[in-house]
């Protein structure tokens, strides 16, 4: 049996459960979230927790049970607690700036990029200009968010330019001299 699709989530203060066929919708001070539950799989609420059952042994069933109960409790931590994912801007004259739902970038390129921010998630720079704070409440959209705007300039191997995840470490090489 799945050891993670046992465990019960616990239900924070301020979060609401409603559960209808297979559908889960999960309310919370910093919005709210929905997510349908695949066929073979029961989700219930006892006593302050929610239980993730599978119906059946079936190779899929037991497969999506563990995925399930993960999917709901970041559900439930992202509407209580919300997620925020840091990235960081290195290279000279490579800067960031907030507009709205818009981040404009220089990137080294002839032209600024604009990156369009869907809703849900919202960005900060902060005051150099080179670190963006990306904060939401669905955590697979911000791990999205946050490698699309990675892939618009990623770290350069030679001289780590470019966008990276904060605490990313690079591996620089050593160039052409074969410095030693």
């Amino acid at each position: 049996m799945s050891r993670i699709g046992k465990k019960p989530i616990d239900i924070p203060k301020g979060v609401d459960i409603k559960i209808e066929d297979a559908n889960v919708k999960v309310k919370g001070p910093k919005g709210e979230t929905a997510s349908k539950c695949p066929t073979g799989i029961k989700v219930s609420v006892n006593e302050g927790k929610i239980l993730v059952e599978r119906s059946s042994e079936e190779k899929t069933v037991r497969a999506l049970h563990g995925l399930t109960r993960s999917l709901i409790a970041n559900m439930v931590s992202g509407v209580s607690a919300g997620y925020q994912r840091v990235l960081e801007i290195t290279g000279t004259g490579y800067r960031a700036q907030v507009q709205g739902n818009k981040l404009l970038l220089a990137l080294g390129y002839s032209h600024p990029v604009e990156f369009i921010l869907p809703s849900g998630i919202k960005a900060a720079v902060d005051q150099k200009q080179t670190q963006i704070t990306l904060t939401g409440i669905d955590k697979q959209q911000m791990g999205q968010i946050a490698a699309d705007l990675r892939a618009l300039r990623s770290p350069d191997v030679y001289k780590g330019k470019g966008v990276r995840y904060a605490g990313e470490r690079l591996k620089l090489k050593a160039g052409k001299a074969g410095k030693k």
